[in-house]
């Protein structure tokens, strides 16, 4: 039995062209986080990116997860992330305060500033001023919903909020819990200095380098005052378990690499150079060069993927809270696996991995 809270995460991916496809792919996520509300998950994250054909169609979270919350009972709806500098603060603040009314206190408020430049173009943002914009935008959003419905006032130079009071408010009080999302490690300093959870990913770095990025958090927790023990941490990864380890390849391979391919070349576009996603870069070309079992071998050996049988899953979990996560967040519904797949490995992991 593992000691890892277990969620679900979503990229929303649309493997096909077709407006039916599309709109298939939205109806089987709800499917899929409702059969997850009944098998005891945690958790249902969606991401929020712009602009990813194929990728990720996740551009309105907060109205797939409105949508959920009515089909569900339990289960909490992770937003992750909301990118903050894209609208005004009192924006957020009303839209995730309605998903915590509409859903009776289970919003997980995840926020991040983002990685594409693309994105930043779009919405007519300075991308070299990103993290300022996401850290003002998350302290206005914050004082919002401690003002509990009292006018409040900010002035920036990314916005304005006039003296006004902001309706809902969430029904957790004073607001729902705060996740920041990074994959590095000044991203996992600047979440701990301000006590926030934290979301992560092993696919960039491999889970040895994110079990010592995770000390250095928990460390920087305790140097500002928090309880180390009281925050946690949550690691999303490619996951899909079968009865046998050439069972699970066989079904998952090609999805998988399917997926690292976009996301390198989606999320991180061509021609974008910088330090940070220097390993993400490395990992791509390894995916996109490699032949398919040598790639997953690479990918499983640093646990950036998990495609095993059941007693693979369960070593992997284990490492997975040995390196220091609270929380493991499968992204089982990957790279355009049948909808029937993913149901029958969420299955499998709930009854013989996770108990």
């Amino acid at each position: 039995m593992t000691s890892l809270r277990i969620s679900l995460g979503y990229e929303l991916e649309v493997r096909g062209r077709s407006r039916e496809v599309e709109q298939q792919a939205f109806q089987n996520v709800i499917e899929q986080v409702t059969l997850g509300d009944r098998l005891g998950f945690d958790t249902a994250w969606f991401v929020e990116h712009h602009f990813t054909r194929g990728f990720s169609h996740s551009s309105a979270p907060d109205l797939v997860l409105a949508a959920i919350s009515q089909r569900t009972e339990r289960i909490h709806l992770g937003l992750g992330v909301v990118l903050l500098p894209f609208q005004s603060p009192i924006r957020t603040a009303e839209r995730v305060a309605t998903l915590d009314v509409l859903s009776g206190g289970r919003v997980e408020f995840g926020t991040g500033r983002g990685a594409s430049p693309l994105e930043y173009q779009a919405f007519q943002k300075p991308f070299e001023k990103s993290r300022q914009i996401w850290e003002d935008s998350l302290e206005a959003t914050l004082a919002i919903w401690k003002a509990d419905g009292e006018p409040i006032s900010r002035s920036n130079e990314f916005f304005e909020i006039p003296d006004v009071a902001v309706y809902p408010r969430p029904a957790q009080v004073p607001h729902p819990p705060v996740w920041v999302a990074s994959t590095s490690l000044e991203g996992y300093l600047a979440a701990a200095k301000h006590g926030y959870n934290l979301l992560g990913m092993t696919m960039l770095k491999g889970i040895d380098d994110v079990a010592e990025d995770i000390a250095e958090y928990r460390r920087c927790l305790a140097d500002n005052g928090f309880d180390p023990d009281s925050r946690r941490v949550a690691l999303m990864i490619p996951w899909y378990v079968a009865e046998t380890r050439e069972q699970a390849f066989e079904v998952a391979a090609d999805p998988v690499l399917w997926y690292i391919r976009r996301q390198v070349n989606l999320v991180t576009p061509p021609g974008y150079y910088d330090a940070r996603h220097a390993t993400h870069k490395v990992l791509g070309q390894l995916a996109a060069g490699m032949p398919p079992e040598e790639a997953m071998a690479t990918l499983r050996e640093h646990h950036m993927v998990v495609v095993d049988d059941v007693e693979g899953s369960r070593k992997a979990a284990a490492r997975i809270a040995e390196a220091g996560a609270t929380d493991l967040i499968l992204q089982a519904q990957v790279g355009g696996l049948a909808h029937e797949q993913v149901c029958a490995s969420m299955r499998l992991f709930m009854a013989e991995v996770a108990k």
